[in-house]
């Protein structure tokens, strides 16, 4: 009997010997919520006429400040620095388009999705680009490190027109390249195409990538499992409230997609 409560007790010395504060707890205490937000990603994330970030992103980093009850802090970031403010622990989250791909899961956690595009080309009026077959052969750009540069390349290797490929740092110097003539097609989302289109004259367009649907996930600590319980639950409360609806119909217009993959768990 002295042997089993004895080894009963053990478990519970340990959990409460070596407990301590995870992000949730980290972010609460230090009152301050670092957001993560790509703003060259309209309607997504962008800067406003007032120079300040505005977006369904950076919404979505208001409404989790609320919700904890903290202050919260947008850090502007290129697609290629998402994941490294999480590793380094500059940011606590990340809302920026990010799609979950099992390479990337080996570094950072990933939520359920909490929005979900498709990719779509702009081009140059005189591009001569209907179709996605009609890119061969074409100069393409898109912004280093993102879904849609790794995706396309795959199609470029086996076409063998790797050398036409033109990556940039930002969409936004995506789209001017295209709008100046320098490249011949410009890679992004569904969401950015229409006003980029009404931005630039010499823009049109383009068709609908082949590969899959993007189901993009808000991004945290790997390890941190407390913090990414939390952000599911947050994205469920943006749903069920209505607010998902909400800022969807503001910056993008329409239904917004139901967050869900069929025959799983979403």
């Amino acid at each position: 009997m002295r042997i089993k409560v004895l080894l009963a007790a053990i478990p519970l010395f340990l959990f409460t010997g070596t407990a301590s504060a995870d992000k949730l707890d980290d972010v609460i205490d230090a009152g301050m919520l670092r957001c993560g937000v790509v703003l060259d990603f309209p309607p997504i994330g962008f800067w406003d006429e007032n120079n300040e970030p505005a977006g369904f992103d950076v919404e979505y980093c208001k409404d989790l400040a609320a919700a904890l009850e903290v202050d919260y802090e947008i850090q502007a970031l290129t697609w290629s620095e998402r994941l490294p403010v999480i590793v380094t622990n500059r940011a606590d989250v990340v809302f920026g388009g990010t799609s979950d791909t099992l390479q990337r899961a080996k570094t950072v956690g990933f939520t359920i999705p909490y929005a979900i595009y498709y990719h779509q080309a702009i081009v140059g009026k005189d591009s001569g680009i209907v179709t996605f077959e009609d890119m061969k052969g074409k100069r393409v750009a898109a912004a280093v490190g993102t879904t849609p540069e790794i995706a396309f390349l795959e199609y470029a290797k086996e076409w063998g027109t790797e050398d036409l490929y033109q990556g940039y740092q930002s969409e936004n110097e995506v789209f001017l390249a295209v709008a100046q003539g320098k490249a011949d097609a410009g890679l992004t989302t569904n969401t950015a195409v229409k006003q980029v289109a009404e931005q630039y004259d010499t823009v049109i367009s383009g068709p609908r990538m082949p590969w899959t649907t993007d189901y993009t996930s808000v991004v945290g600590p790997r390890k941190d499992v407390t913090w990414l319980n939390y952000l599911n639950l947050f994205i469920t409360h943006q749903v069920r409230s209505g607010r998902y609806q909400e800022l969807w119909d503001r910056f993008v217009g329409g239904e917004a997609p139901e967050l869900k993959i069929p025959g799983v768990m979403y």
